[in-house]
């Protein structure tokens, strides 16, 4: 007897709320285990290339744990678009300018690199205090 592939459709499935509490916890792990749940790695049907539309709801992204020499030898780097306009800075200087940011850019950056990975950030909402705006979804808590 042949076993069914199921196949995870846009309109099938219904939303989850996800609440992650940085504190002390590495960048990595985090960044990690928030980008496997936005894809939707943690459910039983999981398909590639499909939204699961989990949100995920970090708070505390201020108190996230990098080590004293991340902070200052690791360097972001951009581009202005105009000529000799390569720029860059420390982790130390974007999580003091905005943890917010810092966090954000490390989790978009283990998410696909096309449109679905745009709408995967979407569902990501990151707060720097212990304080969100959606106590009304009732979100999982996830312990890390």
């Amino acid at each position: 007897m042949k076993q069914k592939t199921t196949v995870l459709k846009e309109n099938e499935e219904k939303q989850r709320w996800y609440l992650i509490d940085a504190s002390g916890v590495s960048l990595g792990r985090l960044s990690a285990r928030v980008a496997s749940i936005l894809r939707g790695k943690n459910l039983t049907n999981f398909t590639p290339h499909a939204n699961p539309h989990n949100h995920v709801i970090v708070i505390n992204a201020l108190s996230v744990k990098v080590t004293q020499k991340k902070l200052e030898s690791k360097r972001v780097y951009w581009h202005t678009g105009y000529p000799g306009g390569l720029r860059s800075s420390s982790y130390r200087d974007i999580l003091d300018k905005s943890p917010v940011k810092f966090v954000e850019r490390v989790i978009k950056g283990m998410l696909p690199k096309n449109s679905l990975g745009r709408d995967l950030r979407r569902n990501l909402k990151i707060y720097a205090g212990d304080k969100h705006d959606h106590s009304a979804q009732k979100p999982i808590l996830v312990n890390l």
